[in-house]
């Protein structure tokens, strides 16, 4: 049995009860359940539909995501999460280097590395170099002034948390960055590659070994080997290139407003729904949902 979802955003929910109905009927699914007036509904089916691309294609001109997964097990027992783009707005290392002047050249190769187009650990140190001189004082300024949760977030988390699930802030970003962010929000842990600084400047090195696609598969296995759970009881969520090992590896991978590269090879993918969209798609019905 397998359950689709069809999910739009909360900011403007615009899921047409007769459109949902009318893909109910035309898979042959059981009863259509609303979790969210307007915004989300799902319904089981017997087998996978042969024709979803063609359908996620048609749905997105309607602001429409749909998912389609095994129903059994929907409700993972860990949330494995990129930082920036996924629970932020942001990349952090583009705020940084906009503040140092070299704002351009730097989100040029954040862009080509998160499409998978660059190797992302010399990307990094590549991004990282342009930083040198840049006081580092001015994190602490970037995270007050620039840097905005992605909506939804914080009612993921305080509703899979209530419901037993560890929570892990996995990121290539910075520790600097993912200790406020891991705070902010209450992930159980979180891992990022460390910025050396000398003397309250940045000298344009990035500690090793960097944490990039190995890294985050690594601390999936890790985390799952700690509690006695499995991969399948992941739900990871991520936008770029160096996400795809841990989204391909856990139960539930979702691309999440992802690089288009990265979106076609995930299954689960989310383009107009925000972080809430992770609830639904676990079967969560609004009225389940924790406010922080």
């Amino acid at each position: 049995m397998f359950a689709v979802t069809l999910i739009t955003s909360p900011a403007a929910p615009s899921l047409d009860p007769a459109l949902a109905d009318s893909l109910r009927n035309a898979w042959g699914g059981g009863d259509l359940q609303w979790l969210a007036p307007d915004e989300a509904a799902e319904f089981p089916v017997q087998h996978r539909p042969p024709n979803i691309d063609a359908v996620r294609e048609d749905l997105r001109g309607h602001g429409v995501d749909i998912t389609i997964q095994p129903a059994a097990g929907r409700r993972k027992a860990i949330l494995l999460a990129d930082m920036d783009s996924t629970m932020i707005r942001q990349e952090c290392i583009d705020e940084l280097a906009d503040e140092a002047g070299v704002g351009a050249r730097v989100a040029d190769i954040t862009a080509r590395a998160m499409n998978g187009e660059l190797n992302f650990e010399s990307a990094l140190r590549a991004r990282v170099a342009l930083l040198k001189g840049l006081p580092e004082h001015v994190i602490t300024q970037v995270l007050a002034t620039r840097i905005h949760l992605m909506p939804g977030g914080p009612v993921l988390l305080a509703t899979m948390k209530a419901n037993g699930a560890y929570t892990a802030l996995v990121s290539g970003g910075f520790t600097a960055f993912t200790a406020a962010i891991a705070a902010t929000l209450g992930f159980d842990e979180h891992r990022a590659n460390t910025l050396i600084a000398e003397d309250g400047v940045l000298t344009g090195e990035v500690g090793e070994p960097i944490l990039g696609k190995q890294a985050k598969l690594d601390s999936l296995h890790r985390i799952c080997a700690a509690r006695g759970l499995a991969p399948r009881d992941v739900l990871a969520v991520g936008d770029g290139a160096n996400d795809l090992a841990m989204l391909s590896a856990a139960g539930a991978g979702v691309a999440l407003h992802a690089k288009p590269a990265v979106a076609a090879q995930t299954r689960l993918r989310i383009d107009h729904g925000d972080l809430t969209a992770l609830l639904y798609l676990q079967g969560y019905a609004q009225s389940e949902f924790v406010q922080p």
